[in-house]
């Protein structure tokens, strides 16, 4: 028998990997489906084998993200249909070489998947779901976004990208109804690092997680109520200690003089 309708969920980047297994695990929770990636073809073939699986109502479209009318399709579906409760933002790529030696065109088609989509598509999605007093925003960020000497320096600045938007939409649109988490993924067993450029049978096996074990304690972490989830952080006290350390750097980010530790002398105010 199929679980209570929970309504549906848009999810990108959605026909391998870590969007394919939410695509999974959302639709046995009771939510019908929106599929987004580039490769139809496969796309289709996840949608049947989950609609069989589930009997839930499963939606693909094919688009690439960094096109933008096939951006602006999808943020249009957002905007306007009034079934979606739940956006999953994962679509992207990432890059392990340096920048000196990294190609300044895939940077930038980067910086279009991992930044200016997800900006566009939660532009297109918060309104609607402020307007429904419901809704929830899954962002895929990355441990880079706080380690970003570990890879490629354009991609751990998307991932910190994502993060701090994260942050910020959970601040504007916490007391609206609206429920965000931020996703930090460490290394996981995906296509995304023949696409970075390091294939994952040449990382140790013990820095690697299989994406179904990733997605299952991400959407653990939102169910327990977490903004931000990294699943193989052994403690959550040791994230709330880091955010702590950064929310009391706050009163003292901007101030009309600086500070006494470099002994200028300054103007009397």
């Amino acid at each position: 028998m199929s679980k209570k309708l929970e309504g549906t969920a848009l999810i990108t980047g959605a026909s391998s990997g870590i969007g394919a297994v939410y695509a999974d695990r959302l639709a046995r929770d009771g939510h019908d489906l929106i599929l987004v990636a580039r490769n139809r073809e496969r796309l289709q073939a996840l949608a049947n084998r989950i609609n069989i699986e589930t009997g839930r109502s499963v939606e693909v479209m094919g688009a690439d993200l960094t096109d933008k009318a096939d951006l602006a399709r999808v943020a249009a579906t957002l905007k306007t249909d009034p079934r979606i409760t739940v956006l999953v933002n994962n679509a992207g790529f990432g890059a392990t070489a340096p920048l000196l030696d990294s190609d300044i065109d895939k940077m930038e088609e980067m910086i279009a998947l991992n930044v200016t989509a997800p900006t566009r598509l939660v532009h297109a999605a918060a309104p609607a779901f402020v307007s429904r007093g419901r809704g929830t925003i899954i962002n895929i960020a990355s441990i880079v976004a706080v380690s970003p000497e570990t890879l490629n320096g354009v991609y751990g600045g998307t991932k910190a990208f994502v993060l701090a938007l994260s942050l910020s939409l959970h601040h504007e649109l916490g007391g609206k109804g609206i429920r965000i988490q931020a996703v930090l993924p460490g290394a996981t067993a995906t296509d995304f690092w023949d696409v970075a450029g390091v294939p994952v049978k040449h990382l140790p096996e013990g820095i690697v997680m299989s994406a179904e074990d990733m997605v299952d304690a991400a959407l653990a972490g939102y169910r327990a109520g977490e903004l931000v989830t990294i699943p193989s952080l052994p403690d959550a006290a040791d994230w709330n200690r880091f955010e702590a350390a950064r929310q009391a750097l706050v009163p003292n980010l901007s101030r009309a003089r600086p500070a006494a530790r470099f002994g200028l002398a300054t103007r009397a105010g």
